[in-house]
Order: C-alpha cells, then sequence, then structure tokens
C-alpha cells in the first residue's frame, strides 16, 4: 500500500506545528549517560512532593481501579466550591489546567479567528491556537513580561480570546491589581480572557491580584488553576478554570467524558485541605529563591525577578552550560524556544538541591570564560 505524506493530510493549523517538549525525564539522563543520583530542576515540580493527605486518600482509592470515574467530579467541585466561593457550576475540571486552555480553544476559537497572547509567554497559547485553526498574535514583552497596553491594542474585531498568565512561565513576571482590572475593563465582553493562574499559591506580592474575585465584574474571565504545582500532584494531572457558568457551560460540552481520573479526583479533594503543606511548600520555595537570587548576584548573573517557584538566570551560552549541568547530573530547563537562547530556567529546589546546582552552574560557567554573559 502507498505511503501518503500524512503531515500534509493534517489540518493546516496542526502542520506547522512543534510537538511540546517537556523537561527531560530523569530517566533519560540516566539511560544517556549512565548516571545515579540526578536532581531534576526542570518542571517546576514540588520538591517536597505530593500533599501527604492526598497519598493517603490514594492508599483508599485502589480497591476501586475498576470503576470509572464520576464524569460530574462531583466531590472535587464540591470542595473548590465552598474554598473559593463560588458556584459548582462556574468550574470545569481538566487533565490538567492545560486541558482547560485547550477547551477554551476548541469552544471559542473558530478558524482564522485571532488569539492574542505575550511573547516569552506559555508555550501551550501557540500550540492550542493553531490546533485549531486560529491566528495567534504575539505582543512583544516589556520587561520579560506582559506589555498589557500594547495588548488592548492589539484586540481587533477577530480577537476571540487572550491568554495572560500570571505569574508568566518561563520569566516568573507578574500583572498587578490595577494594570489587570483596567485592562479587563478595556475588553470588549465578547473577547474571553483567560487568566491563567498555575501558580498562583506561591505568590507572595501584595499587589498580586486574586482573579476569581473579579468573575463577578468581568464575565469574560476565566481563570484556570492546577493541582501540579504547589499542591504536589503534576504526576495525576488534575487542574481546573473558574467562571460565568455559561462559559463552563459551553466547555463542558467540548470537555471528553471521564477526562480526569478517579485517584487524581481523589487526591485532588484531599489536597484541598492540606493548608499545611501549602504553607510549608510556600516557606521553603521562599527561602530557596532569596538563595538563588543571592548567589547570582554574588556571581554577576542577570535573572528575571520571579514570583513562582522558577527563575531564569542570564547564563551566556545556555545550550552549552545546560549540557555541562547535565553531565554534572543536573536538569535545568533551555528557554530558547520562548525567545530566550541565553537564559535557562531552574526550579527552586531542596536547599541542598540548590547548592549542587549552583556549585555545578559555577564549574560550568569558570570552565569557558566566553561561556558567561
Amino acid at each position: 500500500m502507498k505511503v501518503c505524506d500524512y503531515i500534509q493530510l493534517a489540518a493546516p493549523g496542526i502542520q506547522a506545528l512543534q510537538p511540546y517538549e517537556p523537561g527531560k525525564p530523569i530517566e533519560e539522563l540516566e539511560r544517556e549517560l549512565g548516571i545515579t543520583g540526578i536532581i531534576k530542576l526542570a518542571s517546576n515540580e514540588n520538591p517536597l512532593g505530593a500533599s501527604p493527605r492526598a497519598v493517603l486518600a490514594l492508599k483508599g482509592a485502589l480497591g476501586e481501579l475498576h470503576r470509572y470515574p464520576d464524569g460530574g467530579a462531583f466531590e472535587l467541585k464540591r470542595a473548590l466550591a465552598a474554598k473559593l466561593g463560588v458556584g459548582m457550576n462556574a468550574i470545569t475540571v481538566g487533565n490538567g489546567s492545560n486541558d482547560v486552555l485547550e477547551l477554551l480553544a476548541r469552544a471559542f476559537v473558530p478558524p482564522g479567528a485571532e488569539v492574542v497572547f505575550s511573547q516569552h509567554a506559555f508555550a501551550v497559547y501557540p500550540l492550542v491556537t493553531q490546533a485549531v485553526g486560529g491566528r495567534p498574535v504575539v505582543v512583544p514583552a516589556a520587561g520579560y513580561g506582559h506589555d498589557l497596553r500594547a495588548m488592548q491594542a492589539a484586540l481587533t474585531p477577530r480577537t476571540r480570546l487572550v491568554f495572560i498568565a500570571n505569574p508568566n512561565n518561563p520569566t516568573g513576571t507578574w500583572s498587578p491589581r490595577d494594570d489587570l482590572q483596567r485592562f479587563l475593563r478595556a475588553v470588549p465582553p465578547e473577547v474571553v480572557v483567560v487568566l491563567d493562574e498555575a501558580y498562583f499559591e506561591f505568590v507572595n506580592e501584595p499587589e498580586y491580584p486574586d482573579g476569581v474575585r473579579w468573575l463577578g465584574e468581568f464575565p469574560n474571565l476565566v481563570v484556570t488553576r492546577t493541582f501540579s504545582k504547589i499542591y504536589g500532584l503534576a504526576a495525576l494531572r488534575v487542574g481546573y478554570g473558574i467562571s460565568h457558568p455559561q462559559i463552563a457551560d459551553v466547555l463542558n460540552r467540548v470537555r471528553q467524558p471521564f477526562n480526569v481520573n478517579s485517584l487524581a479526583l481523589t487526591a485532588a479533594v484531599a489536597a484541598l485541605e492540606d493548608d499545611e503543606h501549602v504553607r510549608a511548600s510556600a516557606g521553603l520555595n521562599q527561602r530557596g529563591m532569596r538563595q538563588l537570587e543571592r548567589a547570582f548576584r554574588a556571581a554577576g548573573l542577570d535573572y528575571i525577578p520571579s514570583a513562582g517557584n522558577f527563575i531564569s538566570v542570564e547564563v551566556g551560552d545556555a545550550a552549552r552550560v545546560y549540557e555541562a549541568l547535565l553531565r554534572a547530573g543536573i536538569i535545568v530547563r533551555p528557554i530558547a524556544g520562548y525567545g530566550l537562547p541565553r537564559h535557562l530556567r531552574v526550579t527552586v529546589g531542596l536547599q541542598a538541591e540548590n547548592d549542587r546546582f549552583l556549585a555545578a552552574l559555577a564549574a560550568a560557567l569558570d570552565a569557558d570564560g566566553a561561556a558567561r554573559p
């Protein structure tokens, strides 16, 4: 049988896509270099691990693996509604918050419609836009972060969706309350604005807003969050969106049945009650961030101040430094694909992990003075 060019058979927007590249897994580096004792600071995972309450709840749920999950996620929606002060009909659950981002594109972006987002923003935004045949409108960043005035100016009658990451990945930059409110008031009601708050629980800034509090004022606003980060449930993939009930109704029309598995639902409900784990994780992150920032300043390295659980540092020849770190058993994230070829993104780890990273980074930079920025 003749073999076709199946890429050419794909939808036009998909033909131009490149698959999303996650951080290198530990197992892959072990296979490549035959080394052990690897630390991974590439994927913004919680170094304290999963919520202990979630782990305990999972053990109790293993006897029901032959049952389909609750397709309506009733218990998780009820817990989220109580915690956030919203109605259950305002919540959409997803296989990670990425799933909700894709649902938004599928539901609200017809072919040829425009989707506005910032330069250096999360790679999933262009991916889901092009996958549905939308037109990405990338607005140049200001100081590595969102230029909300320029994003407002980029809106046209063809705009259907706006993505704003707050804080942004991979830069860690964030938009303060007054700037975001001003932007939201300027957006036409027929344009859906997605406020991606995946790192919400890590932020320690007095002017950082809680987007959920604005849902009553801005019915075109959708806030997305995840259990993958501070709750430590990245392996289970569970996130959610909060919105006007009509938007949630639309998203549930395109959501796949059983898109969140039973173990994820059980763990998320338990994790949501684990305030002690959240406090400990946030405190560890703040201390680790100060540790990395002090070291970068002492080494004369520029970095992008971050409100998340990661930080991007300028190292010059980032590709070479990345490879040197891999050989030292440390996985970080190169971000040339985000338009930052001189930077590496580093997840804040445990103090000992940060120490080891900083020592390996210093060795990599000293090995070749030309690599320094």
